[in-house]
Formats: structure tokens, C-alpha cells, sequence
């Protein structure tokens, strides 16, 4: 017994320092910043994800919300969308466009 305690003992470090430099790396990866507009109004689900907060589930709501509505003309108007309030909203602000080519990418 006290054999496999010195084992779990001398590997633990070893796993949690694993554990923290693949979640350093997660996180570095994730804060790759999105450079360029997305137009929200001919983007697909995939160019939305490129916005700040939209993962798959939100971008797939704005895409049927756009069919609903028939487009969007003002940053507002995606208030109608579940998850975006006010705060998500001005984190989209800089990067959103409603008419033009979405130039949106990640640097």
C-alpha cells in the first residue's frame, strides 16, 4: 500500500502540471482575436462563430432568426436572439456589419 501512495504521490505533480500547461494552451488558442466585420446578414454558421460569445447554437438562432426577419438592419434587432443582451451586444459591436462582404478572420 504504501508503495502505490509514494507512485500516485510522485506522479500527481506531474499530471496537474500536464493538466495546467494543456489548459494554458487551450486558453491561448482561444484568445486569438477576431480582426474584420462579419456580416450578419450573409454570413454562414461558421463565419458567425467567429464573433465574440456565438458558438454553434447561436450562430445556427441568428441564421433562422434571418429567415424569420428577413435580414437585420441594426445591432438591436439581434436582442431578439436568446443568449444576447446588452453586454454581449457591444462585445459584437465593432466586429458586426449588415451590408457588404464579411472580412471577418482570426489573428
Amino acid at each position: 500500500m504504501e508503495l502505490a501512495t509514494r507512485i500516485v504521490r510522485a506522479g500527481l505533480p506531474a499530471l496537474l502540471a500536464a493538466l495546467v500547461l494543456a489548459a494554458a494552451a487551450q486558453a491561448a488558442e482561444g484568445a486569438r482575436k477576431l480582426e474584420g466585420v462579419v456580416n450578419v446578414n450573409t454570413a454562414s454558421v461558421e463565419e458567425l462563430q467567429l464573433l465574440p460569445g456565438v458558438g454553434a447554437a447561436r450562430a445556427r438562432a441568428i441564421v433562422e432568426l434571418r429567415k424569420q426577419r428577413g435580414g437585420f438592419k441594426s445591432l438591436e434587432e439581434l436582442r431578439e436572439v436568446k443568449g444576447l443582451g446588452d453586454a454581449s451586444l457591444e462585445r459584437l459591436r465593432p466586429f458586426v456589419a449588415f451590408e457588404g462582404k464579411s472580412t471577418g478572420h482570426l489573428e
